[in-house]
């Protein structure tokens, strides 16, 4: 028992540095509204949308419950194929994600920082493509907050 409990202590130890790369994003709106609100700015912008998944409506799919949650599945291949010629393994966090849940007063859109994502890839911090999405990132998740 203390070996899995060591184990366990050691997973979530070396998981735990990831989730302080996200960016949080207070959105007064409920979810589906700031989710609508996110995928209207990101074909406004260009890009496209790959996939819309609606976490609570799978869990009522089975009988289970959770509040509210969705994430939003786009990308721009002006953006991802420079981050993927400079190292194939960005196909496996391309293309970008935000996810949407329900918070008190509304809801909370969340991202990992590209700069971060490509951490252990062949990839720069500064590289331009790069640059581009963090900047894309905030003004999307801005544009769907407000």
């Amino acid at each position: 028992m203390r070996q899995i409990a060591m184990s366990l202590a050691l997973i979530v130890s070396t998981a735990m540095p990831a989730f302080a790369d996200l960016i949080t994003v207070q959105s007064s709106k409920p979810v589906a509204e700031t989710m609508d609100a996110l995928e209207a700015a990101v074909g406004e912008a260009g890009a496209k949308v790959f996939a819309r998944v609606d976490h609570q409506a799978g869990a009522a799919s089975v009988d289970l419950q959770m509040p509210a949650a969705q994430v939003l599945i786009f990308g721009n291949p002006k953006l991802g194929t420079p981050a993927m010629n400079a190292d194939i393994k960005a196909s496996l966090y391309l293309p970008l994600k935000v996810a949407v849940h329900e918070a008190d007063g509304g809801s909370v859109l969340i991202y990992e920082d590209p700069a971060k994502m490509f951490t252990d890839l062949d990839i720069p911090a500064d590289a331009p493509f790069v640059k581009t999405m963090q900047g894309a990132l905030v003004k999307l998740t801005g544009k769907a907050a407000n």
